[in-house]
């Protein structure tokens, strides 16, 4: 019978994507709800000497998978490793951050092992015994309590939503052997973008800009750079080629759950509201009294970004001294 709790985590070039943190320590509070164990699997080259870092918050055993076949993510490869990891530990429930690549791989991957999959899950509740998982539909309009039948659920949690909780307990660490499998896909270039930049997903700040920049990015860089925050931009802001992709929020770009999102020059389109309503304080900043934006806003303010957010910036830096 399936039983226990695996937690599928992710790296980037030596280091836990932040979603990690939060995954496990969801794990363990499910885990501890069901009576269970939590398993937490770790996958790439190089991996093993990081791997310990999860330990603090709660998994009972860790299991590495190091491998030079897994230094740069491929669909199959993951797959194939994982399907044989977590058919031997045959969990009640597999839980995984609900990433670009965790979305991809979560969805090859509940195919594979025949299980439901609910994806972008923004909480999960867990009452006689049975796992209730709340998640957007149509692009953000209305949020569902939905139940995934079958011995194997698969839950994919947003980044930023879940609390991470450090919990002191014993651990094993694994090293099973790799199975990789057949490949049919290869890496043969990747382009990052240069410099370090804050991700996205991930930030606990975030301040974008729309049309109402007029392309200027300049203010919007500065507040970023005076509150720790990231980036982000709105589609129309992206189509006209002021931000790269990478920076575009809403149903068509990335999802974000920050502490803080300030909207600057922002109408509030319902493809952008989707990338970041659940934001837990949201602050408008636009020249028009009527935008959409300020129906979702915690704290609006009406006016030209130009004047408002240096003033913001200026602010904050006599804050933080």
């Amino acid at each position: 019978m399936a039983q226990g709790v695996v937690v599928i985590t992710e790296q980037r070039d030596g280091a836990f994507r932040k979603v990690s943190f939060e995954a496990v320590s969801e794990g363990r509070r499910i885990a501890d709800g069901l009576g269970a164990a939590v398993t937490a699997v770790v996958l790439g080259s190089g991996v093993e000497d990081f791997a310990g870092e999860l330990e603090k918050y709660g998994p009972d055993k860790i299991l590495v998978a190091d491998d030079a076949a897994l230094a740069d993510y491929t669909t199959d490869a993951y797959s194939n490793v994982l399907a044989d990891l977590v058919g031997s530990v045959d969990p009640a429930v597999i839980l995984i951050g609900a990433t670009i690549q965790g979305k991809d791989l979560s969805a090859r991957l509940a195919a594979r092992l025949d299980a439901g999959l609910a994806m972008d899950c923004t909480a999960v509740q867990l009452a006689d015994g049975k796992l209730t998982c709340t998640r957007p539909m149509f692009g953000g309009k209305i949020f569902a309590d939905v139940q995934i039948e079958g011995d194997m659920q698969f839950i994919a949690i947003r980044p930023n939503v879940m609390e991470i909780a450090e919990t002191a307990k014993a651990c094993v660490i694994e090293n099973p052997a790799v199975q990789v499998g057949e490949l049919k896909t290869t890496i043969v270039e990747k382009n990052i973008d240069a410099g370090e930049k804050i991700e996205l997903t991930e930030a606990d700040i975030v301040v974008s800009g729309g049309r109402g920049t007029g392309g200027n990015f300049e203010v919007i860089d500065q507040l970023a750079e005076a509150l720790g925050g990231a980036v982000g931009a709105s589609r129309s802001a992206v189509d006209e080629g002021w931000r790269p992709h990478s920076d575009q929020v809403g149903q068509t770009g990335k999802v974000v759950s920050p502490v803080l999102y300030v909207a600057c020059g922002i109408s509030g389109a319902i493809q952008h509201l989707a990338g970041m309503s659940t934001s837990k304080y949201i602050v408008a900043i636009n020249k028009d009294p009527e935008a959409p934006i300020f129906s979702k806003a915690d704290l609006g303010v009406v006016g030209d970004l130009f004047d408002v957010v240096p003033a913001i910036t200026e602010e904050v830096k006599k804050i933080e001294g």
